[in-house]
């Protein structure tokens, strides 16, 4: 007889046991599971700006009303030529959404069409507000939501400073100039620039360096009105563009702006580290053709403040056109 024939070993006929791990995992995947249906639903309405000076930014679209326009209680504040204070109203009424005008001066269009009173909104809907303001009505998940915010900060915000980016800057201008013109208003350019900062990184290091630059940035977009555009330019050098402001009262804002920076306290590792600013000032209407002559302008006036001693402000001088 050969060797007994080895049996495989039954199965436990009694109720099968889970671990106390094995159920934790089998409900969190479960969790997991329903929470990535839950935040992929694309049942969340936006406003998202396809073209204008808020490109890129992604609007909610509130429970009930959306007021659009350039007041300072807008939902959705655009500050594009053309856009009225109240332009218009997205309505939300149990889930049927429509677009309404407010009687703007340049009306409202979705998808090319003016809307003469309302109209509903499709996924995908464009909509034009004012002169070059264009906007995308859409649905969208948590997912998209973030993404699209990420996009946007990275694209208009310095990474550093949080001031805005100098493309930004430079895209901007020609739209200030263009609203300066067609409404008569001051528009005054602002240039600034930390003195000796290359000593800053010598002494103490890149790192401190930076610690200095988000210090000052934080200081003057603090003094700031929500209409002035603050830029950084480049390295340590910023730009305000100050919309219905003078060369004068421009000079004015730079001086309280130059104290400040001048007895602000800079710790970094628990070193003090002094920094005064030099600034230049230029006014658009004192230039025989605005656009890059303003930045030009504002450079000449802040390098006249660099060769006067530093940390002080200079209005740039007037500019007659030529004959």
């Amino acid at each position: 007889m050969g060797p007994p024939e080895k049996r495989k070993p039954s199965k436990p006929s009694g109720p099968h046991v889970i671990s106390y791990s094995d159920e934790a995992r089998t409900q969190t995947g479960r969790l997991d599971s329903e929470l990535l249906r839950a935040q992929s639903r694309r049942d969340r309405a936006y406003l998202i700006v396809l073209a204008g000076q808020n490109l890129g930014q992604m609007f909610p679209v509130g429970e009930s009303e959306t007021l659009i326009g350039r007041a300072h209680g807008a939902a959705v504040r655009l500050q594009d030529d053309g856009v009225s204070r109240r332009h218009a109203k997205v309505v939300n009424t149990a889930g049927l959404i429509s677009i309404e005008d407010l009687g703007s001066a340049n009306g409202t269009l979705v998808n090319g069409r003016r809307v003469q009173r309302t109209a509903p909104l499709q996924d995908g809907d464009k909509i034009q507000v004012g002169s070059v303001t264009i906007l995308k009505f859409m649905f969208a998940d948590h997912f998209e939501e973030n993404f699209q915010h990420k996009m946007y900060e990275a694209a208009l915000h310095d990474g550093l400073t949080k001031a805005y980016t100098k493309r930004y800057f430079l895209d901007r201008l020609p739209t200030e100039i263009a609203y300066a013109h067609r409404h008569k208003s001051p528009l005054s350019l602002l240039m600034l620039d930390a003195d000796h900062f290359k000593k800053v990184n010598d002494a103490h290091g890149h790192l401190a360096g930076d610690h200095v630059l988000v210090a000052l940035s934080s200081c003057i977009s603090g003094t700031l009105r929500i209409e002035d555009l603050f830029a950084r330019y480049g390295g340590e050098e910023f730009a305000i563009l100050c919309r219905e402001t003078d060369v004068d009262k421009a000079a004015i804002l730079g001086e309280r702006i130059r104290e400040l920076i001048a007895s602000l306290v800079i710790l970094f590792q628990g070193v003090r580290i002094p920094v005064t600013i030099s600034i230049g000032v230029a006014s658009f209407q004192d230039l025989p053709e605005p656009g890059m002559q303003l930045i030009a302008a504002a450079d000449r006036a802040l390098y006249a403040s660099k060769h006067a001693g530093r940390n002080r402000v200079t209005k740039a001088t007037r500019q007659t056109p030529p004959p």
